[in-house]
Order: structure tokens, then C-alpha cells, then sequence
């Protein structure tokens, strides 16, 4: 009875709008085209603008970013295809990843202030019908979140994101958008949105006890019967996650990427409109398993650069319409400027974002740069690794154990310059909301974790040039799941296979007891389970503030007035092959 009740709330929003009939078949079908389009993976990217070089977005292939430029694109299929012939969808990870998103849930947060969210005002003035719930959405506590879904004019669906007691829907599982055809029934197009498991790893501390995340394909397999049972000719699912199969937390939870899976495993699906992996493909056809049919698969990249156009033709047959051809694309937003409506509606929280970026919170004795953090000890990493010490320190005055610190190279382009370093120069340098934590492990399980760690590196063999370009991201591992230690002593020696390379881990110049404890500062994604590393998500927690580390490196920056490397720089780890520095 209560999945009956569910289903009917979850079509509750049927929109009414009107398609005209294209010229019949030779054989006396009639055909219609409907057009959705997608986006996935915006990030909070509302403008044109990168927020940490205060400039308007540039890179090398020449894209450019954000909700304007999508609106602009939009406008332009709508025209050509007939608005009433449209749909516009999102696949997920909306509010957060620029500061931008930061200011209005930390800073100023619409929770407290009453504000409509940046991404909210835009994506309302676009004319979203349908927006899927990403794991990012979960990042600044559910009290914001389900501000900004309220926010929202189209539904925000999240069909396997339950409540952990009942195991019933904690948001809208599906919507059922209803199209007038012109001297015709009706056509129903069902979305169904589907979040990804791994919240329950990344947001652990947000949805512990609150949300339970279940598997994408058996979701499917539960919502899509009843979106049919409710008359979608169409059906479409919005995922957010990738299309490979692959999990980077392991078999703990579901499958993380499963877009493939649900396509071939689920029967009744016309196509996925998925994200999560930041990747652009334009059309991919998967057979669905048990009914051999072709289920249509695109992905829109990231930060607004592409939007996806799946089109679908309609033809009638014994009276019921049926789906007789689709194709996908992606279309390149740089094609096309801002739609000055959306920069105009949100200059205002735009403005007090480069104001509170561009604040000047210290100096820097000397230009420092990450640009080379990834195969060698930088002193601004160890500027990460000296806040995230002295923090749980000052946190836990009792504790007699050495305290270590772990941190990775999130960005090759930061840099904090000689001279004033402003808020924008740090959060370049730590781009993620991660929170910090101390747990302890032992000699025995630093050396395992290092050794992990140490599987970023490609195998150097003897007499083979040092090409940083091939050194690093082994198993396409991401700079962010290379972790570097503070506090001890040690070399990698990249000439070993994985799991044989680290060598003379000294801690105070004496190799390191199995036995001997630490206290190690470590941020809440690697807690959690983030990257898979060992020993991390069992090991005894010893603090848990929940201060953010980007805002602890702002303000122990302001409290000393002077980043100089010759307070915290040390160069304890280094590359080497069969013993050798590499560098």
C-alpha cells in the first residue's frame, strides 16, 4: 500500500505541455519528437568566473563554464526544437564546488539569512523540469539541503536516497511530465533519479543514522515498473554516477557507477542521462539484458561546458506511443554567450562572493606553488600539514602521542604569492569542504598506508628517463588519493613494484616500531573510506570538531600575519629509484 501511495505522490507533478503532431507515416503512423536536455556535475559554477584566479573562466581547449552559458544554449534548442516540444534535466552535484556555493551555506547561509540559494534563483529562471539529487548535494548538512529543494521549482529526486528506519523515499523518487499533443493523447515522459551510495562513506557525519543509500539497479528495477504503470511512454533515468561498473570505496556499498548497469540490467528504460564522472559522452548505446533493446547512455561533462540533447521520436501505434528512434548529443556551450538575464539576477551574490574572496588574510615571505606536490615534498603542502598539527594539538592538550599529519595535492595550479595572499589563494589550494579528524594507528599500519598511498607512482625501471608527466597517477589514481605524511621520515622508491616501496621510515632519525602509536590529523573523506586506504575507517577517532580545514588554514594564516616557509617547510619525504633521489 505504500509504495501505491508513493508512486501517486511521486507523479504528483504532471506539466501540461503542448506538442504538435509531425506529418503521418507512409503507413498512416504518426510521429512526434520530444527533446530533453541535460546537464550534470555544475558545481555551483553560476557564471562564467573562476572565483580562486578572480578572472573569467579560461583553460586550453577553450570552454567555458556555468548556469548562463547552459541558459543561453537552452534558449537556442527551445527555439529550434519548440519550447513545448522540451524538457531540461540534471543529473547532480548542483551546490557546491565554488566559493560561490561556500558563502551562502557558511559564510552567509541561506538556512539562517532566508535567501534564495544562487543555484535555486538560476536554475528556477531557466526552467529546470527535474533535477537529481549528487552526492556533493549532501556536503553542508541535510538542514541545507532540503532549504535549497524547497527553494526549487522543479522536483528534486533522489529515488534510493531512504530514510534509515522506515527504508521509505527521503525525497521524490520520480516525476511524470505530461506533454499535450495537439489533436492527439498525450505524451508522459518519466525521469526517475537515482544519488550515489557512496554518500553514505563521503557524508557520513551529514547521514549517519538519517539516510540509508540503495543499490541504483535494484531501485531502478522497483521505480520503473510503476513509472510505466502510470503511463510513461517515455522513460529516462537521471543517475549520478559514472557509466564503469567501478567503485573507489570498494564492495562495502553499492555499486558507485552503475549508469551501464541500470541501462542493461533494468528493462523498460529509454536512455540515462548520468554524471558523477565529469566526463563528456555524447551517445553510447547499451542492449538491455532482458529485453534486448538499445538504451540510449549520455553525459554532459562538467561545470555547464556541455549540454546534452537527447531526442526521442514518438510514433503511434494501436493507439499507444511508442518509442521508434533516439539519438543524443553533446553541444558545447562555448558556442554561446551568458544569457544576461541570469548575470543580472545574480550579480548581486556574485559581487559579495569576489568581495569575500579577494580579502586579504596575510603575506607571504616568498611565492610558494603546488605545481610540483604531486612527486615532491612542497613547502605548501607542509603549510597544510603544519595547520592540520598544530590544530588537533591545541585540541587534545592531554595527549602524549606524536601527532602526524596527512594531506594530499588537491591542486597543481595554486599558488600563494610573495605578498598578499587572499582567501581565494587558499581555497585554490584546499578546493574541497573536507573537515578535519584525528585518529590513531600504529607504526605497522602507517607503513601499510603509506605503502597504498605510494601506488600513485608508474614503476621507474633502471636507466629509463625521469618524465614527471608518466611518473604520477598509476591506475588513473587522482592527485587527490596520493597522500603525503608529515611527522616522520621516509623515501619512496618508485623502481619497486606496488606495495614493496617505502623504505627507511625513521621517526626522530630511529625506524619505527610496529607497535609504537600515533595521533594522526586526517580530513573526513579519507576517514570515511574515501580512496579505500587501510586502517583509516576503524581506527579509534580521537577528535571531531568538524572544523573545516579550509577555514582553519584562513585563520591560522590571519592569526599570523606571515606565511613563511621557514617556520614549517620540512622535506621528509622524497622519490627515489634503488635508493637513489630520483630528483
Amino acid at each position: 500500500m505504500q509504495t501505491k501511495k508513493l508512486a501517486v505522490s511521486g507523479a504528483a507533478a504532471l506539466t501540461g505541455l503542448a506538442l504538435v503532431a509531425l506529418p503521418a507515416h507512409a503507413n498512416g503512423d504518426k510521429s512526434v519528437t520530444v527533446t530533453v536536455m541535460g546537464t550534470s556535475d555544475i558545481h555551483s559554477n553560476a557564471l562564467n568566473w573562476d572565483y580562486f584566479k578572480d578572472a573569467a573562466y579560461s583553460d586550453k581547449q577553450g570552454n567555458t563554464i556555468g548556469l548562463a552559458q547552459v541558459s543561453s544554449l537552452v534558449n537556442k534548442v527551445r527555439a529550434e526544437r519548440g519550447a513545448d516540444h522540451t524538457l531540461l534535466f540534471d543529473s547532480g552535484d548542483t551546490i557546491q564546488g565554488t566559493p560561490l556555493a561556500y558563502y551562502y551555506a557558511k559564510v552567509e547561509p541561506i538556512t539562517e539569512t532566508g535567501r534564495t540559494h544562487p543555484m535555486a534563483k538560476a536554475m528556477n529562471a531557466i526552467g529546470y523540469d527535474a533535477v537529481t539529487l549528487g552526492n556533493h548535494e549532501f556536503n553542508y548538512g541535510l538542514p541545507l539541503l532540503a532549504t535549497w529543494i524547497k527553494q526549487m521549482r522543479a522536483p528534486v529526486l533522489g529515488a534510493n536516497a531512504v530514510q534509515a528506519k522506515s527504508g521509505l523515499p527521503a525525497y521524490e523518487p520520480f516525476v511524470i511530465k505530461t506533454m499535450k499533443v495537439k489533436g492527439d493523447k498525450p505524451i508522459k515522459v518519466g525521469v526517475l533519479g537515482l544519488t550515489n551510495p557512496g554518500v553514505a562513506i563521503w557524508d557520513k557525519a551529514n547521514v549517519e543514522g538519517k539516510l540509508r543509500f540503495t543499490d541504483l539497479v535494484e531501485s531502478a528495477r522497483k521505480w520503473v515498473p510503476v513509472i510505466r504503470g502510470l503511463g510513461a511512454d517515455v522513460v529516462v533515468v537521471t543517475a549520478h554516477a559514472g557509466d564503469s561498473g567501478m567503485s573507489s570505496y570498494g564492495t562495502d556499498l553499492p555499486v558507485e557507477n552503475a549508469s551501464a548497469l541500470v541501462a542493461e540490467q533494468v528493462p523498460g528504460i529509454d536512455a540515462v542521462l548520468f554524471g558523477h564522472a565529469h566526463n563528456e559522452v555524447a551517445q553510447r548505446f547499451v542492449t538491455n539484458k532482458v529485453t534486448g533493446q538499445q538504451v540510449l547512455l549520455t553525459e554532459p561533462g562538467k561545470w555547464g561546458q556541455r549540454l546534452s540533447r537527447l531526442d526521442f521520436t514518438l510514433t503511434k501505434q494501436r493507439g499507444k506511443w511508442v518509442v521508434t528512434g533516439k539519438t543524443s548529443a553533446t553541444l558545447n556551450t562555448n558556442t554561446v554567450t551568458e544569457d544576461p538575464k541570469i548575470v543580472s539576477l545574480l550579480k548581486p551574490q556574485h559581487d559579495t562572493t569576489i568581495g569575500y574572496v579577494n580579502k586579504v588574510v596575510a603575506k607571504s615571505a616568498e611565492e610558494l606553488s603546488a605545481a610540483e606536490s604531486p612527486y615532491k615534498d612542497t613547502p605548501i603542502l607542509d603549510y597544510i600539514q603544519q595547520v592540520q598539527t598544530e590544530t588537533v594539538k591545541a585540541a587534545l592538550p592531554d595527549n602524549t602521542l606524536p601527532v602526524l599529519s596527512i594531506a594530499a595535492p588537491f591542486s597543481r595550479t595554486a599558488v600563494f604569492p610573495a605578498g598578499d595572499v587572499r582567501v581565494r589563494d587558499v581555497a585554490g589550494l584546499y578546493v574541497y569542504d573536507n573537515t578535519l579528524l584525528a585518529i590513531k594507528l600504529t607504526g605497522a599500519q602507517i607503513k601499510d598506508y603509506l605503502e597504498y598511498s605510494a601506488r600513485y607512482f608508474n614503476q621507474l625501471n633502471p636507466g629509463d628517463p625521469v618524465d614527471v608527466t608518466k611518473l604520477t597517477n598509476a591506475a588513473n589514481t587522482p592527485d587527490y588519493n596520493y597522500d603525503q605524511l608529515s611527522g616522520v621520515s621516509y623515501d619512496i622508491d618508485v623502481a619497486k613494484p606496488a606495495g614493496q616501496r617505502i623504505a627507511n621510515l625513521t621517526f626522530e632519525g630511529a625506524p619505527i616500531p610496529a607497535g609504537k602509536e600515533f595521533v594522526v590529523a586526517i580530513n573526513n573523506y579519507r576517514q570515511s573510506g574515501g580512496g579505500g586506504f587501510p586502517h583509516v575507517t576503524n581506527a579509534p577517532v580521537l577528535y571531531n570538531a568538524q572544523v573545516e580545514i579550509r577555514q582553519a588554514l584562513i585563520e591560522y594564516a590571519t592569526a599570523k600575519g606571515t606565511i613563511n616557509p621557514a617556520d614549517f617547510a620540512s622535506a621528509n619525504w622524497k622519490l627515489t629509484r634503488d635508493g637513489a633521489p630520483l630528483f
